[in-house]
């Protein structure tokens, strides 16, 4: 299954807005959990269905709703009529090939965004979609799956901790957007170490392995990108907003948001050209290693051309060769040989070909 793309066969000649799972179901039934909480009080529970929703909003609360699965595209729908989310929206939520975005709407802040994991099984990095909607009293999240990706924040929020129970839904969902930020720069941190690794490596052993390794890296640094990369605009198109759910007093977080977005993308961009490099060093080395054979070789077919040719002379079928006769003649042929040789590779090494 191709990674970097998704199958949108089953999206071809649909009306735009339509709601049409874009990749795999990961889950078998959707998950609803409630967390609400202001500095004094705190609720956390599972919603049984998606009408229990705003029943559950409480003034005076952060309301934060965590849908994992995406698969239901009629809870999908209903959950677009009850906070009035546009269709094309909803069909951005269900394609999860969707590029990051932000989206400002008259009644929230869309943000659809990329979780990334590494299998332990396989090494490889894959996507997770995540989409934010901030709204005046809720913070509504949709991933494929159940995972741990928020579990920091909701520890944070039962003991706590910082200013999170202090302040509003819109600090909520920077510490959720910071959350899956810290995750990128954890991982390409991780990656990086390896790929420098490399390096030390490359000028000991000229083993295969390693460019299958280095090939590997840049696949999976071209896969950060494509996740990372449009997360800078992203964040940047917030802070250039005005009319949003942010308040004024939050810009600073956003301020460093931005800063770790765009330094987790150099970051990319830096390892991945140190990869490029890696397979060039490795293809100079083999050159030169080559060369270096080659050249072995060549001085040695250069010693050896002129005592072949001698010896092709007095290998010759004639019957009458002068030297042949002559008593020493075979003691002269091997000095003659032995001076020729030996004066060839001392010339060699002068000219510091050895």
């Amino acid at each position: 299954m191709a990674r970097f793309l998704k199958d949108r066969s089953k999206a071809k000649g649909m009306v735009p807005g339509s709601l049409v799972l874009i990749g795999r179901q990961k889950m078998e039934q959707t998950l609803i959990q409630y967390i609400g909480y202001n500095k004094e009080e705190l609720q956390e529970k599972t919603l049984s269905s998606v009408d229990e929703i705003k029943q559950n909003f409480a003034p005076g609360k952060v309301n934060w709703i965590n849908i994992y699965g995406l698969h239901d595209l009629e809870m999908i729908k209903k959950i677009g009529e009850d906070f009035g989310f546009p269709s094309l929206l909803l069909e951005d939520i269900v394609n999860t090939d969707q590029p990051p975005k932000y989206e400002n709407g008259v009644a929230y802040d869309g943000f659809i965004l990329k979780m990334l994991h590494k299998e332990k099984d396989s090494n490889r990095i894959h996507a997770e979609q995540i989409t934010l909607l901030l709204g005046e009293n809720y913070v509504l999240t949709l991933q494929e799956r159940k995972g741990d990706f928020f579990e920091s924040v909701r520890e944070r929020i039962r003991k706590s901790k910082g200013r999170i129970r202090s302040c509003g839904n819109d600090y909520l969902a920077y510490a959720l957007m910071d959350a899956l930020v810290d995750n990128y720069s954890i991982l390409i941190e991780t990656i990086g170490r390896q790929v420098e690794d490399i390096e030390d490596r490359l000028f000991k052993s000229m083993d295969t392995k390693i460019v299958e390794e280095i090939y590997q890296f840049k696949t999976e640094l071209n896969y950060i990108r494509k996740a990372v990369r449009p997360v800078r605009e992203v964040i940047a198109s917030l802070l250039r907003t005005e009319d949003t759910f942010f308040h004024e007093k939050n810009t600073a977080y956003l301020k460093d948001l931005s800063d770790l977005v765009v330094q987790s993308s150099e970051a990319v961009e830096l390892y991945n050209n140190m990869t490029s490099d890696q397979l060039n060093i490795y293809n100079s080395n083999i050159s030169n290693r080559m060369n270096e054979v080659m050249k072995i070789l060549t001085i040695f077919a250069s010693i050896f051309i002129p005592l072949t040719f001698i010896a092709g002379i007095y290998g010759m079928n004639f019957e009458y060769i002068p030297e042949l006769k002559f008593k020493y003649g075979y003691l002269v042929f091997w000095l003659v040989i032995l001076i020729l040789g030996g004066g060839l590779l001392m010339y060699f090494k002068r000219k510091k070909w050895l």
